[in-house]
């Protein structure tokens, strides 16, 4: 389980493919990572398979290939880090699974203000478990709702989020992961029998 709050910003050194599928190799700043711990990266929860005083390696499979970006990543692209949670750790943004519900893509950034809005483009359907005001990861990110209008939603997004994620690199075409709130998809598989009848 993750937060959404980004505690690194990573850069991957690396993409092959082998026979673990696709392995990317992250520089970051973590010191003290260990072999088997899950970690976020650009919100899609990834196992570590190997590590060294810089960097650590993941490797992404058919089926997480086929429902992330991870198949488009490139050397040198700057991805959002988050070790798994403790027990003992403030929830600082919302429960975060890293369990990807579908990828979004940018329709527009723009400034307004001291603020940047960025409108996301949902895959279809996926826009009726988003509530405006309510928890949404976008890249590993947890975000507040600014406005949802059907399968669009809109983020306002304020400095320290551009300052300490990657955020800074998105513009209009670029592929985000977006997860929605667990509570509201727990909510609503359970009274779906209920609803049409």
């Amino acid at each position: 389980m993750f937060t959404g709050i980004v505690d690194d910003v990573g850069v991957i050194e690396s993409v092959t493919n082998g026979a673990a599928g696709r392995e990317i190799r992250i520089r970051s700043s973590y010191s003290d990572l260990a072999d088997g711990e899950s970690i976020a990266v650009n919100g899609a929860c990834l196992t570590v398979r190997e590590i060294d005083a810089t960097s650590f390696t993941v490797a992404a499979v058919v089926t997480k290939l086929g429902r992330t970006t991870s198949g488009d990543w490139t050397q040198g692209q700057r991805v959002n880090l988050e070790r798994a949670m403790r027990a003992d750790d403030r929830l600082g943004g919302h429960t975060v699974q890293g369990h990807v519900d579908g990828v979004g893509v940018v329709a527009s950034v723009k400034r307004v203000d001291d603020a940047v809005i960025i409108d996301v483009d949902l895959p279809d359907g996926l826009g009726a478990m988003v509530v405006q005001h309510g928890s949404v990861a976008i890249d590993g990110v947890s975000l507040t709702v600014n406005a949802i209008t059907g399968d669009q939603l809109q983020l306002s997004i304020i400095e320290y989020t551009l300052k300490h994620s990657a955020f800074g690199d998105l513009k209009a075409g670029s592929r985000v992961h977006v997860e929605t709130d667990v509570i509201g998809k727990f909510v609503r598989r359970l009274v779906a029998p209920y609803i049409n009848t």
